[in-house]
């Protein structure tokens, strides 16, 4: 219920073997319902067999200095709960963060099924492309496809950085592994060396690469545009005001 029970009701609700939970969230509610099966259901008049979901077991139990409500055993629950604990708060938070992330990474492959290797494998691939690519551009847009390039192997340097690895031996041995047509090999962070990403199974979602890549290209345009205004700008003088002149009565100008 998320309102109060009265004692009396509940009295008679625990004489009957039946527990009853007062003032939970509306959120909770709706999770429970879909776990359960059940309906949520406004006015006891409109209760009918039909509104009752099941689960197997339901009881309380005392975690830590929490008393917690355990709904376990439902028949194909479209919501879960997952109880995270820990020695202290800060490691209870980053144990809820890494969870998150995790889930957030599950969601993106059911929504869009296609993924990609890790360890700045993809990066290392599309970098060696555009610099292969540039060689047949000239004039300017040569220089920004190279750096276009650079800023790919900057995943694969920052994971380089984290791992405590020697970021230019790793962009080296990536573009060697690279070139020889290897286009799985990436960096292992654990070992801190160049391997094969599918053999590791490490994989990344395509959807995250995608919108990394068009943010990314997204912002650094728009610096540029701004550069660009600011330099137009300071190139326009603003043109002396004109001193005016002063006339005598007779038409003459004076000074």
């Amino acid at each position: 219920c998320q309102k109060g029970i009265d004692d009396m009701a509940q009295h008679f609700l625990a004489r009957s073997g039946v527990l009853a939970v007062r003032r939970v969230k509306k959120s909770d509610m709706e999770k429970l319902a879909k776990a359960t099966g059940g309906r949520v259901v406004t006015n006891l008049d409109d209760l009918s067999e039909k509104d009752l979901g099941y689960a197997k077991l339901v009881e309380e139990r005392k975690i830590a200095d929490d008393k917690m409500c355990f709904v376990e055993g439902c028949k194909n629950p479209k919501a879960v709960t997952i109880l995270i604990r820990g020695g202290t708060e800060r490691i209870v938070d980053e144990a809820e963060r890494s969870v998150h992330d995790a889930l957030c990474v599950v969601r993106d492959v059911v929504q869009e099924p296609k993924i990609l290797a890790g360890g700045g494998a993809p990066e290392s691939e599309l970098a060696g492309a555009l610099r292969k690519f540039s060689e047949k551009i000239s004039g300017r847009e040569q220089l920004a496809i190279q750096k276009f390039a650079e800023a790919l192997e900057g995943i694969p340097t920052a994971l380089a950085e984290n791992s405590g690895s020697d970021t230019i031996d790793t962009i080296v041995a990536l573009r060697s592994r690279h070139e020889k047509g290897e286009i799985w090999a990436g960096l292992d962070p654990i070992s801190g060396k160049v391997k094969d990403m599918k053999k590791l199974s490490v994989y990344e979602p395509l959807s995250v690469k995608k919108q990394v890549i068009r943010s990314a290209s997204e912002a650094a345009s728009m610096i540029l545009r701004i550069d660009d205004i600011i330099a137009s700008s300071k190139m326009k003088e603003p043109a002396m005001p004109k001193t005016p002149k002063s006339e005598t009565p007779g038409g003459e100008s004076g000074d």
